[in-house]
């Protein structure tokens, strides 16, 4: 039954604990409460008693609700401070409006939301946490909350159903986060990097360890490749034994996830990165259609993409990919090969599955950036008179100190409007990168969510943000082809409607900020979307192109897509997108670079080199655009994290690198933070200033009998200071790409 009325603000006292929701069980009726474009009920029970709160006495209902942003709210305004992590836990459920007997309502999403105006006067919306939510039982809808700005008001509302379902909320909680402390680097002493777990790979003993998922069959024939894959061959040390030529023949296939098959469980590292490798190859079939071939894992309920292929023929193929477990110790782990059509028969030769040796390849990594990234450098110091500065003695002779300034390749990172309120975020992000990209400020639907009525003072801050800290910024996006990254208005108009409203989309954008950023993603993901192509004919994506560089001829135009340097996604193989950026070409457009999203999850360094390879090719600059990996361990976050930027900054033809966030809540995924919400540098946020240290070159010593003083630095800024006996001359000077040794004249 109902209890109480209209909702109060009052400011009462707490819970007797560092919750900062006042009345959070609604022990006071609606003492502290509101409702938000609808009104609030208190209730002990409803339907009968079928329904009664989770927690305490009272739970409290929005009802009358005609929107879904409709919900019940509470001022937090002179209890939340800023730069301070909150975590929030909101006990919810749904009902319907109409009662008991109005039926079930559809399970739908509850959100959490904090509603925040700055002290500026501009509105904005914090996504605090969200869940599925039924009528059914109370469900908690968990998140966090980081308040960047100082703000005149805050209230944190419980929204998200449609209109006219009642959202009921038994408690709310909003404390201070506590930190846990950082979990310890894995142990990986005893592990046997290189050593293959897969039990009698290469068929040596007939069928032994291998079993057939599911009821097809398998036999052992020779034919098979007699040598390792290519991105196994790079990882392995090179006098292991070549293959045998013998390999898994799979036939009597009746669904698509049959094949062979062994148990792993007991042979898993936690934490361990894994490489995956195999060739396989499809018999012959009526279609003739391509056929997906996958390494697959099946951890307990979880399935994991080991690599993946797309068949076009009957000739063997690659297969590269990762694995790791991270969760607790897994009761079930099996491997198998599947993926083509009923009845197509399957073949696996050398499927290997080994632990990989990053320090191994760090290694071997600084080698190949001392090709790509690095210049010699000759220091001719002279006198006055243009002789040359010799040291006699080292005691008494010219010496001279090399520091470099900054690293010339662009390493970035993304940032949103509501970062510029935090200092602290400002201060990371302007010492520690060089250029910038935006996340959603740039995009169409934030610049013009509704027809005709447009926003660009957020992309207009940032921007002069960037300016003055003399940072590039990159242009993310023009359009994005994705249906569900479009906004409703658009989907809703006529062809020539539609055709019209493109044309003043990139021509308001690119006129307003002709020459202010350096690239454009033209049209978003076009490897896997369609929606302007759908509807304005195969030639848009090339007239797209071709627009933005007539009204901006300065920016490099890019083609920018996810999961190319996964090999997990046969709609976004590098043959895929080197056909796509050729398609394109062939029409006129202007393709200037290739961005790689790198949403990366394990990487192996031999898998990730084998996709710029290919790509490469192109002759066209590659950029990793959205750059973030993940892992809830932090020296793990942190060792992908080096395999991603040493890979791309040791293959000459990546240009740059920018991070999808760094600052946790700002990222797209979870575990992927360098830097804690409140400013606290974690181990991968440590790993990334380590090689920043190591990309600068310093050196130090006396110019020869000749005058000269050599060393190999970096690309970037340098300064000089050269001290004689008579005085000290200091000079800055830039080392370029170039495989001629720069000369540089200084005189004392």
């Amino acid at each position: 039954m109902a209890i109480g009325g209209d909702a109060g603000l009052l400011v009462g006292d707490g819970a007797g604990d560092d919750n900062i929701i006042l009345n959070p069980e609604f022990d006071d009726g609606l003492d502290s409460w509101a409702g938000s474009g609808c009104k609030i009920e208190l209730h002990d029970s409803l339907d009968d008693g079928k329904v009664l709160p989770a927690n305490g006495k009272y739970f409290v209902a929005a009802t009358g609700r005609t929107d879904t942003w409709n919900g019940v709210q509470q001022d937090v305004t002179a209890r939340m401070q800023r730069k301070l992590l909150y975590e929030a836990t909101a006990t919810v459920r749904l009902h319907s409006a109409a009662g008991g007997g109005g039926g079930a309502v559809a399970p739908c999403e509850v959100r959490a939301t904090l509603g925040v105006q700055t002290a500026d006067g501009r509105q904005q919306y914090l996504s605090v946490g969200k869940s599925q939510v039924s009528d059914k039982e109370w469900v908690q809808l968990q998140g966090k909350i980081l308040l960047n700005s100082t703000v005149a008001k805050a209230s944190i509302y419980i929204e998200g159903p449609p209109a006219g379902v009642d959202v009921l909320l038994d408690s709310l909680v909003v404390k201070h986060a506590q930190k846990a402390p950082p979990a310890p680097a894995p142990d990986f002493e005893n592990l046997e990097y290189g050593a293959n777990i897969m039990q009698n790979s290469n068929l040596d003993d007939g069928l032994n360890g291998w079993f057939p998922l599911g009821p097809c069959t398998l036999s052992v024939h020779d034919g098979g490749p007699r040598v390792l894959p290519p991105m196994a061959q790079e990882s392995l040390e090179l006098d292991d034994e070549p293959l045998n030529g013998k390999h898994i023949h799979v036939t009597n296939r009746s669904q698509t996830w049959m094949g062979p098959a062994q148990i792993i469980t007991d042979k898993l590292t936690l934490y361990a990165t894994y490489q995956v490798s195999a060739w396989v190859r499809v018999g012959a079939h009526a279609s003739g259609a391509p056929q997906t071939i996958n390494v697959a894992f099946a951890v307990d309920s979880q399935w994991i993409n080991g690599g993946q292929v797309l068949a076009r023929d009957e000739r063997w193929y690659e297969v590269g990919g990762a694995l790791r477990v991270e969760a607790k110790p897994a009761t079930r782990v099996m491997v198998y090969v599947q993926g083509p059509d009923a009845g197509v028969d399957l073949m696996v030769a050398g499927l290997q599955v080994f632990p990989v040796d990053r320090k191994a390849r760090v290694k071997h990594l600084k080698r190949l950036t001392d090709k790509v990234r690095k210049r010699d450098v000759v220091l001719k110091v002279t006198g006055a008179d243009g002789a040359a500065a010799g040291a006699v003695k080292e005691a008494d002779g010219v010496e001279v100190r090399v520091r470099q300034v900054s690293n010339s390749f662009p390493l970035g990172a993304c940032i949103m409007r509501t970062n510029m309120d935090n200092e602290d975020f400002v201060d990371f992000f302007t010492k520690n990168f060089n250029w910038a990209v935006f996340g959603n400020e740039l995009k169409w639907y934030w610049t013009e969510p509704q027809r005709g009525q447009f926003n660009y003072s957020d992309a207009d801050d940032l921007l002069r943000l960037c300016s003055d800290h003399g940072m590039c910024v990159r242009g993310h996006c023009i359009f994005w082809e994705v249906d569900n990254a479009v906004q409703q208005w658009v989907k809703t108009l006529s062809t020539d409607d539609l055709s019209a409203a493109v044309s003043n989309r990139i021509n308001g954008l690119l006129t307003r900020y002709k020459g202010k950023f350096k690239h454009y993603d033209v049209n978003n993901e076009m490897l896997h979307g369609s929606f302007y192509q759908d509807k304005l004919g195969k030639d848009i994506r090339a007239t797209m192109f071709k627009t933005a560089s007539e009204l901006d001829p300065d920016a490099l135009l890019f083609v920018n897509d996810y999961n190319v340097e996964s090999m997990c996604d046969i709609h976004a193989t590098p043959e895929a997108y080197i056909q796509q950026i050729m398609g394109l070409q062939e029409q006129g457009a202007p393709v200037g670079g290739v961005g790689l999203q790198g949403h990366v999850s394990n990487p192996v360094g031999p898998v990730i080199r084998s996709m710029l390879d290919r790509l490469a090719v192109l002759g066209l600059p590659l950029w990793f655009t959205e750059l973030d990996v993940s892992s809830a361990n932090e020296h793990v976050r942190a060792d992908d994290l080096e395999v991603m930027l040493r890979e791309a900054y040791a293959h000459p033809a990546v240009e740059g690198v920018m991070l999808w966030g760094f600052w946790e809540l700002f990222m797209s995924r979870d575990d992927a933070h360098l830097v804690d919400a409140e400013g606290q540098v974690n181990e991968a946020g440590r790993r990334l200033l380590q090689l920043k240290r190591e990309w600068l070159t310093h050196s130090h010593g006396h110019a020869d009998e000749n005058g000269e003083y050599k060393f190999r630095g970096h690309h970037g800024e340098y300064h000089v200071d050269v001290t004689t006996p008579t005085g000290k001359v200091s000079q800055t000077f830039t080392v370029d790409k170039d495989d001629a040794p720069l000369v540089l004249n200084i005189k004392v």
